[in-house]
């Protein structure tokens, strides 16, 4: 297990230190801002691709009884990708964070210290509640308290990164400056497409499923379900909904001012202009 445990926890800090060594060499005007951030998401790209196909294949494996039918794939995931990225992704978010506002000039960002740490927890404390839900809540119920079941909803789980990749391609597009163009409009479609059915959509389905496989009625499933159970989707679904609506708000703005029509500036031709010279 620890051996398992160590060859995740070398793949992803090591994707994301090369990219660090690597992006410089190409877009050499970039700031150290700039390349922790685009290398944080890529890395996060790549972990939600592996996370995609390993769910698609659990899903699919385990159609004939969504209870009892088992991929072992389902459990190993979790220990050899699931748990190190996790615990990687806070530590790169944090650099990520603590780059941005040194290179804004920030006196408390000269170096690393509990106040940066600290600020950085206020600013993104959904973001670090969600990494630490999924470690406290996922890695538990897939080893301990499954008794050896359910491994296609564990499957149904790991879909939700299927948005992942779109949402950083949205950030790299803009880093590189195309921001206006046809592909950063297709790509936000995207990004609410998948972010709605894969984050929040999926959460309704397995309930389905679940009901369907025990003939019961949608709106009974809650009340067939452990607490636990309902409380553990609740945490998960939650912020799930709150950046949903974030970034509609943000598509919604972005739309508005697509719309809105260019002002000209009133200015004057150059060879009328007195300050020509």
């Amino acid at each position: 297990m620890l051996q398992v445990l160590a060859c995740g926890a070398v793949v992803f800090p090591g994707l994301f230190f090369a990219l660090r060594r690597l992006l410089p060499c190409v877009f050499k005007h970039w700031s150290d801002a700039d390349v922790v951030l685009i290398s944080e998401r890529l890395v996060s790209s790549i972990h939600a691709v592996m996370a995609t196909t390993a769910g698609v294949i659990v899903v699919s494996s385990c159609r004939g009884s969504v209870i009892s039918d088992r991929h072992w794939l389902a459990t190993y995931f979790v220990i050899w990708f699931g748990v190190p990225y996790m615990t990687y992704d806070i530590f790169a978010m944090y650099l990520s964070h603590y780059h941005r506002f040194r290179v804004k000039g920030h006196e408390d960002y000269k170096r690393h210290s509990l106040k940066t740490i600290s600020t950085f927890v206020r600013r993104e404390f959904l973001l670090v509640l969600h990494h630490i839900a999924l470690l406290t809540i996922l890695l538990p119920v897939t080893l301990f308290f499954r008794r050896e079941q359910g491994d296609f909803f564990i499957g149904c789980l790991f879909l939700t990164e299927l948005s992942t990749p779109f949402v950083s391609m949205g950030k790299i597009l803009i880093q590189l400056g195309l921001q206006d163009c046809w592909l950063h409009k297709a790509n936000g479609g995207m990004v609410l497409l998948t972010f709605f059915m894969c984050r929040i959509a999926l959460f309704p389905y397995m309930y389905w499923v679940y009901g369907r496989h025990y003939d019961l009625p949608l709106y009974s499933v809650p009340f067939h379900l452990p607490l636990l159970t309902n409380l553990g989707n609740a945490c998960i679904l939650a912020p799930q909904v709150y950046w949903f609506v974030l970034l509609c708000r943000k598509g919604f703005r972005l739309y508005r001012r697509s719309r809105m029509p260019e002002v000209q500036p009133d200015v004057q031709p150059l060879a009328d202009n007195p300050k020509a010279d």
